[in-house]
Order: C-alpha cells, then structure tokens, then sequence
C-alpha cells in the first residue's frame, strides 16, 4: 500500500486497527465510525488477486467475517465469539485498488446467539453481502492462553 493511500484514508477518518493475528496478513483492517455506525474496510492490494486479476473471494468473506465478529461483540458486551455459520453471496468483482467497505450491523440477538448481517461495497457498487450466526462463549480461556500442566 502507498502512503498516498494511507494519507488519503486517514484524511477521510480511517484509523488501521491493529491485530497481530490472521487480519494482519491479510490487511491492514481499517476503522472509522460514521455516526453510531462502524464501517471497517481492506484496501484491495496484489497480495488480494486472484487468477481472473482480482480480488479473491475468501478476502471479502475475511472481511465479512472479522466485522460482524467485531460488531457482534459490541452490541452484545459479551467478551468471546465463535462464529457458526455465515453464509456469502458475491455480487460484484472487487478489484486491486478498491476499498472494500464493512457496514455490519446486528439483526437480532439473544442470551446466546448473535445475528448479524452486512454489505461490502466499493464505492456506490455492491459487492458482496453476508449473514452470519455468532454464538457466545463461556469459558474465557483462550487456547494461546492456556497454560498446560
């Protein structure tokens, strides 16, 4: 990525979130509120393409995935989520250079599952749309963490 582009996403509000986990690979995941609303967003790069030249798929359902978790989270205050179903329909191609945009938001949530939904656009141009089921977790032990005797 260029510092053009960092320059100009951190002009428009976009802070990167860091993560040194899986995201990181793939990123950088950024961040910006708009109103009450989170919208996180990738930054289509050569690291993205796919054999046709753009952006794979897995990228958008990462991000489709990683920001419903993250938004799921929000709403719910609950600490841990594992996400049991999402299900992706790709509407449109994302190309290198496009910055693909996350707006999730919950469609419902109960004591132990958590419904979310969000669209990926470029732009005005719909890309991918997903729904996901996030189940909260109890044990707060994460494997990283665990300490084995």
């Amino acid at each position: 990525m260029t510092e053009a582009a960092n320059a100009r996403l951190c002009a428009d509000g976009w802070t990167i979130m860091d993560d040194d986990g899986f995201i990181n690979l793939v990123g950088p995941l950024w961040h910006r509120m708009v109103g009450a609303a989170p919208e996180y967003a990738i930054l289509g790069q050569d690291k993205h393409r796919n054999r046709r030249g753009v952006v794979q798929g897995g990228v958008l359902m990462t991000l489709a995935d990683r920001t419903c978790g993250m938004t799921a989270r929000f709403v719910s205050g609950a600490e841990s989520l594992a996400t049991i179903q999402m299900d992706t329909h790709f509407i449109d191609a994302a190309r290198i250079g496009d910055l693909m945009i996350s707006r999730p938001h919950a469609v419902r949530t109960t004591k132990s599952l958590i419904f979310m939904t969000t669209q990926v656009s470029v732009d005005d141009r719909l890309v991918a749309t997903s729904h996901g089921v996030f189940k909260v977790m109890r044990d707060r032990i994460h494997p990283a963490h665990a300490h084995v005797s």
